[in-house]
């Protein structure tokens, strides 16, 4: 496609192989891109390490960021052992069951607070310590889903969420720019993730999407990760604080 060669990025979000974030990793890598990641805990870690291992990833870190200090240690180890960041990818969203699938206005305030924190808050945190990281400027991109600016049935609680996250991809993008960090996000239709399987009824919406997209076809992780190999290349440098779909044209439809 073209070349990623002597770029650093660091991948937030692989759970296993069927990740987005483990898409947009394998075209870093078929790019040329040298690449850290990380796991959220023991138990999934030979998961992503399987994954890691196919690419290779240089090293894997672990990293729960509800828990203080813990994005904190992984870009304290990027800072010792690369110097330099070109790029991040954040795919990482979580929501308590209880407050997913039931009612948005019956969300309890700790259900809430703990979706925003880890699935919007820990991007602006990410972004924080990654902009010392990027003195020659750089590229941050978060992973949203169109559940955000439209009622999408079960998606629940992640709506009001990821519109919180696409603000907020926005306002850091204006806020970065000068420093010659760009900001995007991607927006994929509906995906088998791991991640997924926590909405109720997520068939459904897999089958109304392949039947409503203009191309009758889902999205994958490799057309993922075709556009975030693109977003954080220079072939991208004037493109930033944008939100592009990757659902076969679904959002267009009413």
């Amino acid at each position: 496609m073209f070349s990623l060669a002597g770029k650093r990025g660091l991948v937030l979000g692989i759970a296993n192989e069927h990740s987005i974030a483990t898409g947009c990793a394998r075209a870093f890598a078929a790019c040329g891109a040298t690449l850290a990641a990380t796991y959220l805990d023991e138990k999934v870690r030979p998961h992503v390490a399987a994954v890691a291992e196919a690419l290779p990833v240089a090293f894997l870190l672990p990293c729960d960021v509800h828990e203080p200090g813990a994005l904190e240690a992984v870009f304290a180890e990027v800072a010792l052992r690369w110097g330099r960041l070109d790029f991040l990818l954040h795919s990482i969203a979580f929501a308590p069951a209880a407050d997913l699938h039931g009612r948005v206005v019956d969300s309890s305030p700790e259900g809430f607070a703990l979706a925003m924190d880890i699935s919007c808050h820990s991007f602006l945190r990410a972004a924080r310590l990654a902009e010392p990281l990027m003195p020659q400027g750089g590229a941050l991109l978060a992973v949203t889903y169109q559940g955000s600016g439209r009622v999408v049935p079960h998606y629940n609680l992640m709506g009001p969420v990821k519109a919180a996250l696409e603000s907020a991809v926005r306002y850091a993008a204006a806020e970065l720019g000068p420093r010659g960090i760009r900001v995007n996000a991607i927006s994929p239709g509906p995906i088998a993730t791991r991640a997924a399987g926590g909405i109720e009824h997520f068939n459904e919406m897999l089958d109304t999407a392949a039947r409503e997209a203009p191309e009758h076809r889902l999205a994958t992780i490799e057309d993922c990760g075709a556009l975030a190999a693109f977003l954080v290349g220079d072939a991208a440098r004037m493109l930033t604080g944008t939100l592009i779909p990757v659902d076969g044209g679904q959002h267009l439809l009413a």
